[in-house]
């Protein structure tokens, strides 16, 4: 598999010398679909912003796309990553395959001179593809948060990023809409088998089925990190947050709840 991400010994420091990530060694290959859970003030979206090149660690290296931090141009290193924010405001007046195209750009403003039929029909066959083809022509207005966030994700994906990166996906999303999510985030085994993707969430229930690999993070160190029935155990998550926790397993899906026997 090629390499995509190599961290050796990295460490992140603030300027009155917090601690924020502490020699972090990880690495992350092509088709791989990881998942960072911790708890709060664990340090997985500093995690993210040095695997989306907005910043440097204060000590070790990071290789990121073949390039090396502190030797690349890291604004050119950005364009080949894409990530989904929740976050992300959308033109109410734009339709869904609008909405997607401006992802090319990577702006929230329609270039309509850009687009012929050919970039429409590419918008429509990424919706369709993570089955949400459906809102190619509605409105973002009268499309729910949930059915947002699945434009955000065929928008990330309209450039061919290299690397996927989703910050919380689902936060915020009723129950059918987290479902509905994660589904169109299994469905890139499909139509992007070999994208690696990195997914930063609180909770197990809001992993996809796809993911093949965990990170614990805890205090800005990897507690346990590799393929992910073996690192959600029980006594690792509750190792992770502090707090026990009983694992389980149903059709691919994980969950938590408190261990048996404990009070408050």
């Amino acid at each position: 598999m090629q390499s995509i991400a190599q961290l050796d010994d990295i460490s992140l420091r603030t300027p009155e010398g917090k601690i924020i990530l502490n020699h972090i060694s990880w690495s992350l290959e092509s088709g791989q679909r990881w998942a960072i859970l911790g708890p709060n003030g664990a340090g997985k979206t500093t995690l993210l912003s040095i695997l989306s090149a907005e910043r440097h660690p204060s000590t070790g290296s990071v290789e990121l796309l073949g390039e090396t931090f502190g030797r690349t141009d890291l604004r050119a290193l950005r364009m080949r990553i894409a990530k989904v924010d929740p976050s992300l405001r959308m033109l109410d007046w734009l339709h869904g395959s609008e909405a997607v195209l401006t992802g090319i750009r990577n702006t929230t403003w329609p270039h309509w001179d850009d687009w012929g039929d050919a970039e429409y029909a590419r918008a429509t066959a990424l919706l369709e593809s993570i089955g949400a083809g459906q809102f190619a022509n509605e409105e973002i207005a009268h499309l729910s948060a949930g059915e947002r966030q699945r434009i955000r994700l065929a928008r990330a994906l309209i450039k061919d990023p290299e690397l996927l990166l989703l910050d919380e996906p689902t936060t915020g999303l009723d129950f059918p809409a987290r479902e509905a999510l994660l589904l169109s985030l299994d469905a890139l085994t499909t139509s992007h088998p070999d994208l690696p993707t990195l997914t930063v969430s609180h909770h197990l229930e809001e992993l996809p089925a796809s993911t093949t690999h965990v990170m614990l993070l805890r205090g800005g160190e990897i507690l346990e990190a590799g393929p992910t029935s073996e690192v959600l155990t029980s006594a690792n998550v509750s190792a992770c947050f502090g707090f026990p926790i009983d694992v389980f397993e149903m059709g691919g899906r994980w969950g938590a709840r408190a261990a048996a026997g404990w009070t408050s």
